[in-house]
């Protein structure tokens, strides 16, 4: 436990914290209020414009879909209860929940620590570490999709285990493309901690893996949140590599979409509400996650760190 200076700095910039959060809402409006009110609607419309189409189109008929109706002529709720035998919705919403929380947890928890050593430490290629972070966020991903395929098989072959078609082989591509922005999220955040925080648990005695799990990672929070988030949701939307590195066990929510998508071309009329539906259930756990964290969220984006 540390002593009574370190508690005593920590009070000291909780309080700086929530005094520079209340002078940043005190902000003056650019906008008349009229026209900020048609802004915000105009907004509003973009934004859940489509969101609303799919809403009514998943209780709507396909034909009355087809026809382009937007409001639907007749409710069809049992479309949510089709869609779990019709897709293989089930299979894959665990398999991304499964893959993409780990993703995010680990992704989170080493960026945390890769940033404290990049910020508190002076070494030797330090700067040139945190030059290649942002030069690996300018490669595309398209363009990984072969080398990560044939790295995957290589290894396979060598260690002798499949790798390819299971949970671990796209646990470690996201974390791969993950980290980096994630860890350069952190040295941002990181850089705005007071230093006075860790010499003062320091002068107690606290080592540096102290320093990090009790101060560095409490103030730390909203961060670490915002990296983690990032890492999910990078799991989660993906379609191009799980749909190569998976079969249809370990396949993901997002792939078993586009599957059922694929097999409704052509023929009759596509299950336009079980599709709109399965959509509609695959967003609500992204929906339950910023709420859940919004109050971090909004700290991690805004306040950079405890100034």
């Amino acid at each position: 436990m540390t002593t009574a200076a370190t508690t005593a700095a920590i009070a000291t910039a909780t309080a700086k914290r929530k005094a520079n959060g209340t002078r940043q809402g005190d902000i003056t409006r650019l906008l008349p209020r009229p026209l900020l009110v048609i802004v915000i609607t105009v907004l509003l419309v973009i934004v859940l414009g489509p969101v609303l189409y799919m809403l009514f189109s998943s209780v709507n008929s396909d034909v009355a879909v087809a026809s382009g109706a937007f409001l639907p002529t007749e409710l069809h709720f049992d479309n949510y209860l089709k869609v779990w035998s019709t897709v293989d919705l089930g299979n894959g919403l665990m398999n991304s929940v499964i893959v993409c929380l780990a993703v995010a947890v680990v992704c989170a928890f080493l960026a945390v620590a890769t940033a404290y050593v990049l910020v508190r430490y002076e070494f030797r290629g330090r700067l040139t570490f945190l030059r290649g972070l942002l030069g690996l966020q300018s490669i595309p991903g398209t363009l990984m999709l072969l080398p990560v395929f044939v790295l995957f098989s290589s290894a396979a072959s060598i260690l002798g285990i499949q790798i390819i078609g299971t949970r671990a082989a796209v646990f470690i591509t996201y974390l791969t493309f993950a980290l980096p922005f994630s860890t350069w999220v952190m040295v941002t955040y990181l850089r705005g901690l007071p230093k006075a925080l860790e010499e003062a648990a320091r002068i107690d005695g606290a080592s540096s893996w102290r320093i990090l799990t009790r101060i560095v990672v409490p103030l730390s929070w909203p961060g670490i949140v915002v990296s983690g988030i990032f890492a999910f949701l990078l799991g989660w939307n993906d379609v191009l590599f799980a749909s190569v590195l998976t079969n249809p066990e370990t396949r993901t929510a997002a792939v078993a979409l586009q599957v059922f998508g694929a097999t409704q071309e052509g023929g009759a009329i596509p299950l336009y509400g079980q599709m709109m539906a399965a959509s509609l259930i695959c967003a609500v756990p992204v929906v339950v996650l910023y709420l859940v964290f919004q109050r971090y969220l909004i700290g991690g984006l805004t306040s950079g760190g405890v100034k």
